[in-house]
């Protein structure tokens, strides 16, 4: 334990503070389409997802192991560049989280850390490479796969219940969707809580506390696991209108269809050691049911928006990233302790916006809009 010096100990609680908002950013991943089908209660949504969440943490360590060693130098990284790129992923899980963008915490790590080791170390600190092989690449085809599989699921979904009586369809799909959120939220969990073990790991062995190549010790595993869980279970309410409600008017064989092909995907990444969005896969995969199902509206808008988001989402962390590793890299522990107050600044701005206009359990399907209200009575509004 006398590595874990403060500046370490301060890295690891801010990667459980991302780990807690990328709980609450993703939620909607799971359980949207239960709630605005009328499958799952709200509150039991969060609360059966948050367990699964805990749940999915300990079954794969494959993605934690690309986050430490892939797709930057671990020689070369310091906690100093490690918590500048943390800040940056979680200002912009706030800020998405706001506006209720369902954009991908996990691009925002990504490119939290490349632009703090970039800063930091220099570009031969990032794995160039590996960041194509298992990130870009997969953010290009998981949602394409999982909108197709969601697409061909719902179309015949509806043509072998055609003759069937709605009611008895409606029911049993409903039935379905809790089985299949649920392994939706277990591999979020074995997927994305990965991805915090990963950065502490990092942490661990830039300070010397672990040797190279190593995988996330148990507690690690386990304060990653928790983390996450008590995100999810709070839940992001703002971007679960924007997936439920926001992108099309899910029923539950859609919502069936949805989840069942979102969750055959992430599993399928997480065990091949891909670091994939399951923001984008979720997304895809509600397109894809909303495609399948004949007369159904896409709201193209809502998708064109998300879109953008995820294309400006590792870029601008990694921005916020590098700005944060360069004040940290040449103010040292002053530097650090900027930064944090900034931080600490603009969230709390953001939680405080937010309050003008919430959406909670008991107002999440009302509507698909998501406004934030300034006081001279300004909206700014997204389709969510």
């Amino acid at each position: 334990m006398d590595h874990i010096t403060f500046l370490v100990a301060v890295v690891i609680v801010t990667a459980l503070a991302f780990d807690f908002t990328n709980g609450f950013h993703d939620t909607a991943n799971a359980m949207a389409t239960s709630i605005a089908t009328g499958a799952l209660r709200p509150r039991t949504a969060v609360l059966i997802s948050g367990v699964l969440n805990v749940v999915g943490a300990f079954l794969s360590t494959e993605v934690a192991k690309t986050i430490s060693g892939g797709i930057v130098d671990d020689t070369l990284v310091t906690p100093g560049m490690i918590f500048a790129g943390l800040v940056g992923a979680i200002l912009w899980n706030l800020a998405t989280w706001l506006l209720g963008l369902p954009s991908s915490s996990s691009h925002a790590l990504f490119g939290g850390l490349i632009g703090a080791v970039w800063v930091g170390a220099g570009e031969h600190g990032v794995h160039f490479d590996k960041v194509v092989e298992k990130v870009l690449l997969p953010a290009v085809a998981s949602p394409l796969i999982a909108g197709v599989a969601a697409l061909i699921a719902t179309y015949l979904a509806y043509r072998i219940t055609a003759r069937a009586r709605q009611k008895t369809v409606t029911k049993g799909f409903r039935l379905g969707q809790i089985a299949s959120a649920s392994l939706v939220s277990l591999a979020h969990g074995t997927n994305d809580a990965q991805k915090t073990m990963g950065v502490i790991t990092l942490t661990l062995i830039s300070a010397g506390a672990l040797g190279h190549d190593a995988g996330p010790p148990l507690w690690v595993i386990a304060s990653a696991g928790l983390a996450i869980g008590l995100g999810t279970y709070l839940g992001g309410w703002r971007i679960i209108r924007t997936m439920g409600k926001g992108l099309t008017d899910i029923q539950s064989p859609q919502g069936f269809a949805a989840e069942a092909a979102s969750t055959t995907v992430i599993l399928t990444s997480a065990h091949l050691g891909f670091a994939l969005s399951t923001t984008q896969v979720c997304s895809g995969g509600i397109l894809g049911a909303g495609l399948g199902r004949r007369l159904a509206e896409v709201r193209w808008g809502t998708a064109g928006r998300m879109v953008v988001a995820w294309l400006v989402t590792l870029p601008a962390a990694a921005l916020v990233g590098g700005l944060s590793a360069s004040v940290v890299t040449h103010g040292g522990n002053f530097g650090i302790v900027v930064i944090a107050l900034l931080a600490l600044a603009v969230a709390t701005f953001i939680v405080v916006m937010s309050r003008r206009n919430p959406v909670h359990a008991s107002n999440v399907n009302e509507t698909h809009e998501v406004s934030v209200r300034g006081a001279a009575s300004t909206q700014v509004s997204t389709a969510a």
